[in-house]
């Protein structure tokens, strides 16, 4: 429910704030985590106890309670979801069979790549003089010389080569993976149900799939890059001849020119398998790396995007990798495949991925026009989150429920510091349990961006905003941040109280001046840059048909920003809806 403050409401604010006080709180229920997906849950009734069922079933069961009006878009998609579940479990046996088998192979593999290397060893001991009671001395001689006329690596990499041929006669060829069922693609306007179906898909899967992992587009771009600074990191740290990758070596009993060589061979071996960084990055997206890498694995991606050219060439490279190696996609986008790159950028990697797609998922339109957001029920009781215009009566409201929060929680409001990625902190300047509070210059004033919202959200469970302007080409680049945290702050399914100068519909105005957004949305930082390194990665792209907010058309120039208002004008209204509001403390257990 959100609040317009006028003579006759304010009169009403105490009686408001009294039934906020006594109302059940959603956040103190004692509800369980486990199996649950993302924002939805319990279509089928009270019974908490038993394991929730596919997408279709909680689909349906949330329009019998009337929580969701029936589409049959999204009842389309739910259906095809759910078939995709129950093909799922056969293929995770068979993937765990496989991974069984492709580790036997690669430890045998291994130990017979070793006793050849020292085969060459022994024979290189003899004064570099190759031992071989079948070879005459002139075929050595005339070895010895084809050699000497090798250029620079190449006689590295045709013992490479040989070495390789000879391990495949010895092992046998790598065992061939199961095919993998297709994917989704869904794609469609905003509020069309896109999230909550794959949310509804991913929650189902817990329990069915061992390698499972939901991606929102900034979290993901931020995850890439920090694989990508780590695998630098490492293979810089392995250079060293006294890296634990080569320790095997220092124990055999053979002179220093021969360890010498040794080294350069596996230093060789490991620079040719870790040519392509993506492929590494890729290989350790899904995956924990110290888990068991057995069985099947499930990617969700909300919000796919191709915006720059770090993100055409990353994502390209990573998920061409993943289709490629048996994992399942279910993405979101606002746009078909063909159309995420209109620019035109890295043209022939981006046609790889298409073609990737096209081979691994079924494309779906979530053709709904209308934004369903704006038409999940609330009813009087309804607990107030977004209060609008800041008057003191207003302000008085929103201080309120600041204290019953607090109160609640455990009223110890300190100052923290909480870690942010790439070596980065961040200041809480009110912290209280999971919950937090800023103002709007604190949060979008300042030069933070994704990594921080996601720290954030990822510490808290409410979060209070104050102070929150209308938006204008005066402050775009705060409005740039806004539209980020609102992103993350709803991927994360935080609870968020705001205090605001217009209502949600009013909130981005603008002028003629031209567009707010340009190239960017959020910040990519690094320790081994000072923090100082920034990537700008734009807002969403095209906007479909549905409800326009005022001022909006005039302000903006280019769908992709048009784009971005909408999603956020909406998720904020959902943000405000009791079926959203039930669910926080599903998502943010301790």
């Amino acid at each position: 429910m959100i609040l317009r403050l006028h003579g006759s409401i304010a009169r009403r604010s105490a009686a408001l704030l009294a039934a906020a006080a006594s109302r059940y709180d959603p956040l103190t229920r004692p509800l369980p985590s486990a199996g649950l997906p993302r924002r939805l849950h319990d279509a089928g009734g009270s019974d908490h106890g038993r394991k929730p069922g596919g997408p279709l079933a909680l689909y349906r069961g949330l329009v019998s309670q009337g929580k969701l009006q029936q589409d049959t878009y999204q009842e389309n998609v739910a259906s095809e979801l759910d078939s995709l579940l129950r093909r799922l479990e056969q293929y995770e046996m068979e993937m765990e069979d496989y991974h069984t088998k492709l580790s036997t192979w690669d430890s045998t593999r291994e130990k017979e790549r070793r006793r050849l290397l020292l085969e060459e060893a022994e024979d290189k001991q003899h004064d570099g003089v190759w031992i071989d009671e079948k070879r005459g001395f002139i075929d050595k001689l005339i070895s010895r010389k084809r050699r000497g006329n090798l250029e620079p690596g190449v006689g590295r990499w045709v013992s490479y080569l040989n070495r390789e041929k000879k391990l495949d006669t010895l092992v046998g060829q790598k065992p061939v993976a199961p095919v993998a069922p297709k994917g989704l693609y869904l794609y469609g306007n905003v509020g069309s149900g896109k999230t909550m179906l794959m949310d509804m898909f991913y929650g189902a899967t817990e329990g069915v799939i061992k390698h499972r992992r939901r991606f929102h587009f900034h979290e993901a771009m931020l995850e890439i890059h920090e694989h990508m600074h780590d695998v630098w990191k490492t293979r810089d740290d392995n250079r060293s001849t006294h890296s634990s990758a080569f320790s095997w070596i220092s124990g055999l009993p053979f002179d220093a020119k021969i360890k010498e060589w040794l080294l350069g061979e596996e230093k060789y071996k490991q620079e040719t398998q870790q040519k392509h960084i993506l492929l590494a990055v890729a290989d350790k997206f899904l995956v924990d790396r110290q888990a068991d890498k057995c069985g099947a694995s499930i990617l969700c991606f909300d919000e796919i995007q191709t915006i720059d050219v770090f993100a055409v060439v990353a994502l390209s490279g990573i998920l061409s990798r993943l289709l490629s190696t048996g994992t399942v996609l279910v993405a979101t986008s606002n746009k078909a495949p063909e159309d995420l790159n209109q620019d035109g950028m890295q043209r022939e990697i981006f046609l790889e991925l298409l073609s990737k797609l096209d081979e691994t998922c079924n494309k779906i339109l979530v053709g709904t026009e209308t934004d369903y957001r704006r038409l999940i029920p609330t009813d009087s009781s309804t607990q107030i989150h977004y209060f609008w215009p800041i008057t003191s009566d207003s302000r008085s409201m929103y201080e309120a429920m600041w204290h019953d929060v607090t109160n609640q929680a455990g009223r110890n409001i300190t100052a923290v510091t909480i870690p942010v990625m790439f070596g980065r902190s961040l200041e809480i300047p009110q912290s209280c349990n999971g919950v937090a509070r800023f103002d709007f210059e604190y949060l979008c004033g300042r030069p933070v961006g994704a990594a921080d919202y996601i720290a954030i959200a990822r510490n808290y469970h409410t979060i209070f905003i104050s102070d929150i302007p209308a938006m204008s080409m005066k402050i775009r680049d705060k409005a740039r941040r806004f539209i980020t945290l609102i992103d993350e702050m709803y991927n994360h399914h935080c609870r968020l109280i705001c205090l605001a100068v217009s209502s949600i519909d009013d909130l981005f105005q603008g002028t003629e001046e031209g567009p707010l957004f340009d190239l960017e949305s959020f910040q990519f930082e690094t320790e081994a840059e000072g923090t100082k390194l920034r990537r700008d990665v734009s807002a969403e792209g095209n906007v479909g048909v549905g409800p326009s907010t005022t001022g909006l058309v005039s302000m903006l120039s280019g769908q992709e920003e048009m784009f971005a208002f909408r999603r956020a004008i909406s998720r904020l209204i959902e943000m405000q809806t009791p079926l959203y509001l039930d669910r926080v403390p599903h998502f943010h257990t301790s």
